[in-house]
C-alpha cells in the first residue's frame, strides 16, 4: 500500500505547478483524499480535500489557497491531483498527499483522519 507524490518543484510567482499522487496497492476511489502542506518552521496543515466516494461530494479549501488551487481526481488511473495557479512565495512546503477511510466533513483537516500518507514533494516558490 503506497502513496507516491510527484510534481513538485521550483518555480516564480505567479506560475503553476501541477502535483499528482498515484495510489497502489488500494482503490483511491474508495477513500476521502486531501493534500496537507509543512512550510519551514510551521505545522502541517490541510490545504485541500475531497470526498465523493459515497457519491456525494464534499470539498475542503484554506482560505489562504481558495481561488488558486483545485483538487481532483482520476480514478480511472488511481491518482488524486493538486492544480496550483498563481504561486507565491508563501506557498513554499513540503506538500503531501493524504487518503483515508471514512473520513467526516468536520475532521478533514486532520492528518489523524487519514490513513495513508505520500512521502511529500517539495514546491518552492521565489519572489
Amino acid at each position: 500500500v503506497q502513496l507516491q507524490a510527484s510534481g513538485g518543484g521550483s518555480v516564480q510567482s505567479g506560475e503553476s505547478l501541477r502535483l499528482s499522487c498515484t495510489a497502489s496497492g488500494f482503490t483511491l476511489g474508495d477513500y476521502a483524499v486531501a493534500w496537507f502542506r509543512r512550510a519551514p518552521g510551521k505545522e502541517r496543515e490541510a490545504i485541500s480535500c475531497i470526498d465523493d466516494s459515497d457519491g456525494y461530494s464534499q470539498y475542503f479549501y484554506a482560505d489562504s489557497v481558495k481561488g488558486r488551487f483545485t483538487i481532483s481526481r482520476d480514478n480511472a488511473k488511481n491518482t488524486m491531483y493538486l492544480q496550483m495557479n498563481n504561486l507565491k512565495p508563501e506557498d513554499t512546503a513540503i506538500y503531501y498527499c493524504a487518503a483515508g477511510v471514512g473520513v467526516i466533513l468536520s475532521e478533514m483537516r486532520m492528518t489523524r483522519a487519514y490513513d495513508y500518507w505520500g512521502q511529500g514533494t517539495q514546491v518552492t516558490v521565489s519572489s
